[in-house]
């Protein structure tokens, strides 16, 4: 079974940080030149922001991406900043926005063609205490999983230890997953954040093996794979035992100025494609 290898925008995008600044049409022409299968939509400015674009340019990008042979993989929203978009806000208002916000996020998901969009749990602000904001962020969950399944869109939970305190381990993101009472809501994980809590990345695959149906790669502070401590043998094994057949995408190279996309892109995708070839 050959694995499938999609790229997250980020890097061409200007968030978090704001140059290196690509258009979206450019983002997907490189890399889809570079050789990927499949894209990963950061719904940030200048790219994939709902309100700033019009449904002839939604038209557009789906057209592009077909004919690049390039596959819409997944989408996901911006957390924090601006508008800070935190289903567990201690705000209701921010709460509200938010709900609001991910359904504006799964309308532009079926319009492009994707199948799936990221939830971010959010985090707990001082002084909420644990279970409200995890009840805050259940009921978001719920709401958008409902708008979700009536798009044919499917949800997937991403624990995010490195810059949150809600959804930290596999557990939680299937315990939260569980409670949501879904069957289009599935889990995922981060290698970055695996990382962060010194836990071994292949472990989160067979712990979430069951609902596992998408993974984000990333090495020691957001390096391609195979420049950092990530044993990407182990991850890539556990990931062929558990058969799984979704997107390999790397979540690379946005973390500072100092990245250069295009090499992050191919760096990742030449040494994965490598390693892959020592599984067989």
């Amino acid at each position: 079974m050959a694995f499938k290898y999609a790229f997250n925008t980020w890097a061409y995008s200007s968030f978090p940080v704001w140059v290196p600044s690509y258009s979206i049409e450019e983002t997907i022409r490189r890399i889809a030149d570079i050789g990927y299968d499949g894209i990963e939509i950061g719904c940030a400015a200048p790219h994939a922001w709902p309100a700033h674009l019009s449904a002839a340019h939604r038209r557009d990008l789906k057209s592009l991406m077909a004919d690049l042979n390039l596959k819409p993989v997944s989408l996901l929203p911006a957390p924090g900043g601006g508008p800070g978009n935190n289903p567990a806000s201690l705000l209701e208002a921010e709460r509200k926005a938010t709900i609001a916000h991910y359904k504006e996020v799964v309308d532009l998901a079926h319009d492009l063609g994707a199948d799936r969009v990221l939830y971010i749990a959010g985090w707990r602000s001082f002084g909420t205490g644990y279970q409200q904001a995890w009840d805050w962020s259940l009921a978001a969950l719920k709401e958008i999983a409902a708008h979700a399944k009536e798009k044919g869109i499917g949800i997937s939970i991403e624990p995010t230890s490195a810059d949150s305190n809600l959804i930290d381990t596999p557990g939680q993101a299937l315990l939260l997953r569980e409670q949501a009472g879904s069957g289009s809501v599935k889990v995922m994980f981060d290698t970055y954040h695996a990382l962060y809590r010194n836990e071994v990345s292949s472990d989160y695959v067979r712990e979430m093996a069951d609902h596992l149906d998408h993974v984000h790669f990333a090495d020691t502070d957001r390096l391609p794979p195979g420049e950092g401590a990530v044993d990407w043998f182990g991850v890539m094994k556990a990931l062929r035992d558990i058969d799984f057949n979704g997107y390999v995408t790397m979540e690379v190279g946005f973390s500072g100025r100092s990245f250069d996309p295009d090499r992050v892109a191919r760096s990742a995708l030449n040494y994965l494609k490598s390693l892959e070839r020592t599984l067989d």
